[in-house]
């Protein structure tokens, strides 16, 4: 199953649901942590894999409502579902949330009765929920037994008011995707040379890349993702040195304004419409960390921004950076 960006033929909604597969733990069943999961639960609101489909199917469409990702069709509820929910690691930190001692998950190799075992447990009978949710979920559905597993999901989770909670409930306007290119200059952690890798923040989320063995101008290329929510700050870059022994320590930091990327990327719609041009740009400044002007271009149908970083307090380096937006209303 590819995770490209959706063609531009796909409805808006097609299109949603794809650019929720792109993060990463859509990647992965829900329930078996298989790959590439090609099914989901529509009313749940998570991505599940051909083996995992067929105890789903057998707990009946009241319990879980199961759909292809690719050859049925959704209607706009059951894709709204989906987002609102925000996919796997959304629900499984509600319907996972306690998961006592002896318990295990099925891995992608489990057998047809440890799966059904496992599945019946976490979503017809509830058992992994927290304590104060099941006794919420079970009295709401005595009161209102025709409100959908997925309506319950969301009421639950918005009426706790736990971490994982508020986080599943963030809004999501569309996917990050944050080419890390290499870095120039860097500061000496070790005795002549450090072991650097870049780590990213928004918001919550956090994804970082590999280390590069001793080396103070490190190539890295490697392409990061992360969900922008619809009130995102600023996506915060930082350098550090692996240490086996101790603390990873740090080789700077920069601070990205994402706003003019979403900005013109929001304004221009589907990006695939229009030939290759430029439809923005961020300043350089003294309050930023630029080292000369970023525009914001559509290029091949996709919208990229290239910018140079210089690291703040740090005694020397400079990062390059190329991001791009995937809106989900495009």
């Amino acid at each position: 199953m590819s995770y490209d960006k959706p063609e531009p033929g796909l409805d808006s909604g097609k299109r949603k649901l794809k650019y929720l597969l792109l993060e990463k733990d859509n990647r992965v069943c829900a329930d078996c942590s298989a790959p590439e999961p090609k099914w989901a639960s529509a009313n749940i609101g998570v991505f599940i894999c051909l083996k995992c489909c067929d105890v789903h199917r057998s707990l009946g469409s009241h319990v879980s409502k199961v759909l292809s990702v690719t050859l049925d069709d959704w209607d706009d509820d059951q894709i709204d579902s989906m987002i609102e929910v925000g996919g796997n690691a959304a629900a499984n930190s509600i319907y996972e949330a306690c998961i006592p001692e002896g318990v295990s998950k099925p891995g992608p190799d489990a057998s047809h009765e440890e799966r059904s075992k496992f599945i019946r447990a976490k979503y017809e009978n509830e058992d992994f929920l927290e304590p104060s949710l099941r006794i919420m979920s079970n009295s709401s559905d005595r009161d209102s037994p025709k409100r959908s597993s997925s309506q319950k999901f969301v009421d639950d989770l918005r009426s706790s008011s736990s971490k994982n909670t508020q986080e599943a409930m963030v809004v999501f306007i569309g996917i990050l995707k944050v080419k890390v290119i290499e870095g120039r200059n860097l500061a000496v952690r070790d005795v002549r040379t450090s072991d650097p890798y870049v780590l990213l923040r928004l918001g919550e989320q956090k994804v970082q890349t590999t280390v590069v063995k001793s080396n103070l101008n490190p190539v890295w290329n490697e392409e990061l993702m992360l969900s922008v929510p619809q009130d995102y700050g600023l996506l915060k870059v930082e350098v550090y040195d692996q240490d086996t022994f101790s603390a990873d320590d740090i080789m700077g930091e920069a601070e990205v304004d994402i706003q003019p990327m979403v900005t013109s990327a929001m304004a221009f719609g589907d990006a695939g419409m229009f030939g290759d041009m430029q439809i923005g740009k961020w300043l350089k400044s003294n309050d930023n960390c630029l080292t000369e002007d970023s525009t914001v271009n559509i290029i091949d149908g996709k919208v990229k921004q290239k910018m140079t970083l210089k690291l703040q307090n740090v005694e020397s380096g400079e990062m390059d950076l190329e991001i791009e937006l995937m809106p989900l209303d495009s």
